[in-house]
C-alpha cells in the first residue's frame, strides 16, 4: 500500500491527549505503518478563527513543539521530511514521512517576518484561511472579503520561501483575486468539486481547471458533507468526484486530502469504510474495480504529490 495525504488535523488531538502516533483513538494512526511501502502524511497545525495575534503565535508553537517531541522520541515510527527527497529515505527505514503544514494564515499574526520562522520549522504548506476572515483574506463565512494588502504581501513572501499556498476553505472572491497575483502553483489540499457536491467548501469547475492549468494539486476530501449533498459520504461519492476531476483534465493534479480527525473536531463524519490510513489506501482497490486505471491511481495516491513538491523545491 502507499499513500501521500495532504491534510489531517490529528496533531491537535495527539497533543491535547498527550498521545503518540500509535493510537487506537484517531483516524490517522501509525499502528498499520508496516503495511505501507510508501507513506507520507501531512500534519496540520490548525489555528481556530478566534485565535489571533500573540495568542496565535503561542498556539502554533504549542503544537509544533509537541510535533518535534513525537518525532524525536526514541524509536519514533515517523520522521519529519523537510524536502520531497527525504520521503524515500525515511520510508526506507520503515518509517512514515511527515510533512508539516499550517491551516489558517492567522499563524502569521499579521507579521511577515513570521514566514521565515515557519520556513525554519519546516512548514511545507499554508492554508490561507479557515472558515472566517483573518489578516490575509477570508473563508466562506465572508463571501465579500478578498485579500488584504497584508495578505498579498504574505502570499509573495510564502512563494519566495517555497511554502505552498493552499486555497482550501478560501471564498470565491479570494480565489479569483489570488489568480491575478500568484506567481507559483497553488493547491487545494482537502477540497472536492462543487458540481458533484454543492458544499461551499468545494471548488467550482473553473477553479479546478485553474489549478490544473497552473500545475497544482487537489486533494480529495473524505468528509461526508463535502462528498455528497445527502451527507452519506460513501465510496461511490468518492468515485464521482474522481471521475469528474479526470474528465476536467486532472490526471496529474488529483491527490489525497483525507481531512482525518478534522471531521471529528468539527462534528462531521467520515465513512467507516475508509476512516483510517490503511482503509483510505485500500480505497484504490475499489476505484480500480470501477475502471480507474492503475496509472491514475498511482498518481492520485502518491506520485502527483511527490512530483509537485519535487518541482516546487
Amino acid at each position: 500500500m502507499e499513500l501521500f495525504d495532504l491534510h489531517c488535523d490529528t496533531l491537535l488531538l495527539l497533543a491535547d491527549k498527550r498521545e503518540d502516533f500509535i493510537t487506537n483513538d484517531n483516524q490517522f494512526s501509525l499502528k498499520e505503518c508496516s503495511d505501507f511501502t510508501r507513506m507520507c502524511q501531512t500534519l496540520a497545525v490548525f489555528i481556530p478563527d478566534d485565535v489571533r495575534g500573540a495568542a496565535a503565535e503561542e498556539y502554533f508553537d504549542r503544537y509544533y513543539y509537541y510535533f518535534k517531541y513525537l518525532t524525536k522520541c526514541e524509536n519514533a515510527p515517523a520522521e519529519q521530511a523537510l524536502k520531497a527527497s527525504d520521503i524515500a529515505k525515511i520510508n526506507a527505514k520503515g518509517k512514515c514521512a511527515l510533512f508539516l503544514s499550517v491551516e489558517n494564515g492567522a499563524a502569521l499574526a499579521g507579521d511577515l517576518s513570521r514566514v521565515a520562522y515557519l520556513k525554519k520549522c519546516g512548514i511545507k504548506i499554508m492554508t490561507i484561511t479557515w472558515n472566517g476572515p483573518n489578516e490575509l483574506a477570508s473563508g466562506h463565512d465572508d463571501d465579500d472579503m478578498g485579500f488584504t494588502e497584508f495578505g498579498r504581501k504574505a502570499v509573495a513572501e510564502l512563494e519566495k520561501s517555497k511554502i505552498v499556498v493552499d486555497v482550501s476553505h478560501m471564498n470565491d472572491k479570494g480565489f479569483d483575486e489570488l489568480c491575478t497575483f500568484a506567481k507559483r502553483p497553488f493547491i487545494a489540499s482537502h477540497s472536492n468539486l462543487r458540481s458533484v457536491c454543492s458544499h461551499r467548501r468545494n471548488l467550482t469547475e473553473p477553479q479546478f481547471a485553474e489549478i490544473v492549468k497552473r500545475g497544482g494539486l487537489v486533494g480529495v476530501n473524505l468528509v461526508a458533507p463535502i462528498l455528497d449533498d445527502e451527507e452519506k459520504g460513501t465510496r461511490e461519492a468518492v468515485l464521482r468526484h474522481v471521475y469528474r476531476m479526470l474528465e476536467l483534465g486532472g490526471e496529474d493534479v488529483i491527490a489525497c486530502g483525507s481531512d482525518f480527525d478534522g471531521a471529528a473536531i468539527c462534528g462531521m463524519s467520515i465513512d467507516p469504510a475508509f476512516d483510517t490510513t490503511a482503509k483510505f489506501a485500500s480505497l484504490s482497490e475499489y476505484l480500480s474495480k470501477e475502471g480507474v486505471s492503475d496509472t491514475v491511481l498511482r498518481k492520485m495516491f502518491f506520485d502527483n504529490a511527490l512530483s509537485f513538491f519535487t518541482r516546487m523545491e
